[in-house]
């Protein structure tokens, strides 16, 4: 028999329900209910019960009305938001779950869950049984001894004494004196104004508690000291509110903690749970039931010309938008897709359309160059589980049996189209249908009526997740659908889309059609749920996603032949730098291998080895190269090799090469949903990796020019991330300088350096410029000491001075820290969610890279979203004035545009007033216009 002792296990309730409701998506059932946070609280509780086995446990959640903090503070959790109407919505489902799952459920009136909890644990200690709490709520960790353990399921974090330790930097006992300094912004507790974790602990270090402190208070020098000096009256009641009881009086609801026995899952009521919310896997796992293949039921069905075709997240349907009926979160009864081969069954399908409120539509096609495919067919669906193909340039071997000429002509088939297509009044539906835009363009069709788009739907949603179709369908819907890899093979051996059999197309197109309209069912009342969502959606991603459409038509113009002579001279200098590096290595080698670069400098030359590869092998990297560089020349001359050779493979070589023929320009493609912060993405080619830092990089811009009688215009925001640090901060210091139009990195420079504005050096204003730009994204004193090339000592005293000069950004990062731990996200000024899986789990390193991308993506997310809204505005001018001048780049933050020389005073004065009226932020936007024969000369 074991002598260890017994386990307590308590759950915070009322924590994880927030924390849960805004981890996971908008999950809702057929019914359209809210379960998201039904759902994170049932896998919580299963991996906390499989990973800490307990004699006793129990869910702790917090009772409606006042408890004595209230009567001690009527101000306490004042600011608190009330509860979202979704999660109110999902209390009492969540409580018949937990009791389902055998948790005993403990509420008492007039005492918060932290008190509860705070009053078992005592209990349980004085009878030797030890307490593990799980919690994400600090608060707690003043209840931590070495009978009581914290543990965070959603982090993976696990509190002991010298956990807590490590992690606030005082020990257990002293977290009320911590909590009472900093105080709890989220109670509406006030602690000392201006002093955060960092001074709180140092204080706690050097007067050794509270009472130490106040004591201190009139030797404390500096704005914290006054600060300390004025609040000391206040202290005692802070400290009063954020003490968890530990004697609380429980009788009315458990008589001890020893009522709190474990008992196991009631099979029977959780079966008619998970049915009743549609958690289909662990209804599956609980009934032991297998699912259905959906393909294969499908395949059973026939339909008029071509074999029938139908369908890990437990997220049952919600209702449909656009006035469908609701969804119903099953696959459709009944999956009828057509092969439409005769103008009767055209004639069928536009009658059909013509009436649907909502039609999804794709296309297949020669190509995946939206510039150069070739329109193979169309396939449409009006409604979940219908669905047809309309082949239009099949060649396979089927197409000469059918009745007629086998298949529907081409231009036949656009002609009869073409009117409901170019309805703007006809609301069509698309998975990335900026594509689909440009394939009816090459036939001379304007598809319009553009409303929705599920890949822009999933990105708005949850921007990290995969939003390939395939993939969301599984995700989503439970099935999994034909890829493009089954139907037309792989690599070499692939064919193209025209030759597979009309049947097998069909099986697979009209699939298409029919997910992306139910996809479209599952989410899109999701993104309508949430105001910013909607708005980023509704407002940004759709309109811009048509007008990226005609930038990407637009195209640049490109100077092949100046190219062509950059592309020799760069050649000739990467022949003379291979000779140097011959005799600065002794020996000729090859310059693209790493492995005889790595031989020559660690293995003969014996240099210092800075890191190694996942193999063991010294690394040849670039950042090993530079950190070489500063000491030996042979790095030096490899990076400057290196950097030659990119420009010249990927720009000057190739850039002519993809003019396309029959423009003469070169069409890049903007990807809307790969960057998680709302950024747009270039490719084929990728406009935005030009280096700007070296001539020959501008070089290469000078090859970007316009036709006759035209010129290049570029606008780009001035010194908008950190603009948007001001609005979102609000530090007043901030404010003013941008206000009164100063020269944000002498403002800088004059606070950290303390000196006046005209006194700030180059060097000075330098260093500050670093220091704004470093901070925004997180750089770490280690960082800045590197970037500066000074100690770290003194880099983290600039820091420092900085932090006290701007106290606003001090708040804002510790404050969205905390945000993005908590609810999973953090948002941009329009709503934007940014998602960061890694917040609260993951490596060290993984989870810091994602606390600083919490504090920089809002910023770099709200610029993406300026810029988009910038691009709506200009082509709205555009078109609605009736200007040739033609928009036919976005880099970053700044639009390129190509303007007839007539418009040019005009477009000049007019684009920075759009840019700059987009939106109000607390601080003037900015926008600088230039212009020039080709891009080098505008920017």
């Amino acid at each position: 028999m074991s002598d260890s002792p017994k386990t307590l296990l308590l759950v915070d309730g009322s924590s994880y329900l927030y924390r849960a409701y805004h981890a996971l998506p908008d999950l809702r059932n057929g019914e359209g209910l809210p379960t998201g946070a039904i759902y994170g609280m049932i896998n919580m509780l299963r991996k906390l019960r499989n990973d800490y086995p307990a004699e006793y446990s129990a869910c702790v959640f917090d009772a409606k009305g006042k408890t004595f903090r209230d009567d001690l503070y009527p101000a306490y959790k004042e600011h608190r938001p009330s509860m979202p109407e979704d999660l109110a919505r999902q209390i009492e489902p969540i409580h018949e779950a937990v009791r389902a799952l055998g948790w005993p459920i403990v509420v008492v009136d007039g005492v918060e869950a932290d008190d509860v909890i705070g009053t078992l644990s005592r209990q349980a200690m004085e009878q030797g049984v030890r307490t593990v709490v799980s919690t994400g709520d600090k608060d707690l960790a003043q209840l931590v001894n070495e009978h009581v353990t914290l543990v965070n399921t959603m982090s993976g974090e696990v509190l002991d004494p010298p956990g807590v330790l490590a992690k606030f930097g005082v020990p257990p006992e002293r977290i009320i004196d911590y909590l009472s300094l900093i105080g709890d912004a989220v109670d509406n507790v006030p602690g000392v104004p201006k002093v955060g974790p960092k001074t709180a602990v140092k204080w706690l270090a050097e007067h050794g508690s509270l009472d130490g402190v106040m004591a201190a208070a009139s030797g404390i020098k500096g704005v914290v000291g006054e600060n300390l000096r004025n609040t000391l009256e206040w202290l005692p009641m802070a400290r009063r509110l954020v003490t968890v009881k530990t004697d609380c009086d429980l009788s009315k609801s458990v008589a001890d903690f020893h009522a709190l026995r474990e008992t196991g899952e009631d099979k029977e009521q959780l079966v008619a749970f998970f049915q009743r919310y549609g958690f289909k896997t662990w209804l599956r796992e609980a009934t032991g039931e297998s699912l259905p293949d959906a393909r294969a039921q499908a395949r059973a069905r026939a339909a008029t010309s071509a074999p029938a075709q139908g369908g890990l997240f437990d997220a049952p349907a919600p209702s449909a938008g656009d006035g469908a009926p609701p969804a119903d979160d099953a696959a459709p009864t009944e999956i009828r897709y057509e092969t439409v081969t005769t103008p009767g069954m055209l004639e069928d399908w536009l009658r059909r359309i013509e009436s649907a409120p909502l039609v999804a539509i794709d296309t297949e096609t020669t190509s995946l160059d939206p510039m150069q495919a070739q329109l193979v067919g169309i396939s449409l669906s009006a409604a979940p589980g219908e669905a047809c193909y309309i082949p239009v340039a099949h060649r396979g071997p089927d197409v000469a049996g059918l009745p007629e000429h086998g298949q529907l002509s081409r231009e036949f088939v656009l002609e009869r189209m073409r009117a409901w297509l170019e309805d703007a009044s006809r609301p069509k539906l698309g998975q990335n249908l900026k594509y689909d835009i440009h394939v009816f363009a090459n036939h001379g069709i304007k598809l319009r009526g553009v409303a929705h788009d599920t890949m822009l739907q999933s990105y708005v949603l949850a921007s990290h997740r995969n939003h390939g179709m395939d993939s969301l369908a599984e995700r989503l819907l439970s099935l999994k659908t034909i890829t493009y890899e089954e139907v037309c093979g792989k690599g070499a051996s692939q064919i193209g889309f025209d030759q597979i059999d009309l049947a097998r197309a069909t099986e697979y197109a009209a699939e298409d059609a029919d997910v992306t309209l139910r996809l479209h069912r599952r989410m899109f009342p999701q993104v309508e749920a949430a105001a910013g969502l909607r708005r980023v959606y509704e407002e940004i991603e759709m309109p811009v996603s048509v007008v990226l459409q005609k930038v990407e038509r637009n195209g640049v113009l490109i100077d092949a032949e100046r190219l062509a002579a950059q592309s020799a001279e760069l050649g000739q200098r990467m022949l003379a730098l291979e000779q140097s590096a011959y005799e600065a290595a002794g020996q000729p080698f090859n310059l693209g291998s790493p492995k005889q670069i790595g031989e020559i400098l660690f293995n003969q030359m014996k240099l210092p080895v800075v890191k190694k590869t996942a193999s063991g092998a010294p690394s040849t990297d670039e950042e090993v190269l530079q950190k070489l560089a500063e000491d030996y020349p042979l790095p030096k001359l490899l990076l400057d090799y290196r950097g030659l050779s990119k420009l010249k493979s990927t720009y000057t070589d190739k850039l002519p090469k993809m003019v396309n023929p029959r423009t003469g320009r070169v069409h890049t493609s903007y990807g809307q949903a790969t960057a998680v912060t709302g950024r747009l993405a270039s490719t084929e080619p990728n406009l935005q990796n030009i280096p700007v830092r070296t001539d020959e990089g501008r070089r290469i811009r000078e090859a970007f020019i316009a036709e006759p009688g035209s010129v290049i215009v570029s606008a780009d925001y001035s010194q908008i991330e950190l603009r948007i640090m001001a609005h979102i901060s609000g530090d007043e210091n901030l404010l003013r300088a941008f206000a009164n139009g100063e020269d944000i990195h002498r403002a800088t420079a004059a606070e950290i350096f303390g000196v006046e504005r005209d006194a700030v050096s180059s060097e000075q204003r330098r260093y500050a410029k670093v220091i704004n730009f470093g901070l925004i994204y997180g750089m770490s004193a280690f960082g800045l000491a590197s970037n500066l090339g000074i100690e770290r000592d003194a880099a983290r005293h600039y820091i420092d001075r900085y932090f006290m000069r701007y106290p606003g950004v001090a708040h804002y990062m510790e404050e969205t820290r905390q945000t993005a731990r908590e609810q999973g996200y953090v948002e941009t000024v329009f709503g934007r969610r940014l998602w960061l899986p890694d917040i609260n789990g993951g490596s060290g390193p993984r989870r810091q890279a994602a606390e600083r991308a919490a504090i920089n993506a809002p910023m770099q997310g709200t610029a993406a979203d300026l810029i988009k809204l910038s691009m709506i505005a200009v082509q709205d001018w555009l078109e609605r004035d009736g200007l040739q001048t033609r928009q036919i780049m976005q880099v970053h933050d700044e639009l390129v545009l190509e303007v007839p020389e007539h418009e040019l005073e005009l477009v000049k004065a007019r684009l920075p007033e759009l840019m700059c009226t987009v939106a109000e932020l607390r601080v003037p936007l900015v926008a600088e216009v230039g212009s020039g024969a080709n891009w080098e000369e505008a920017h």
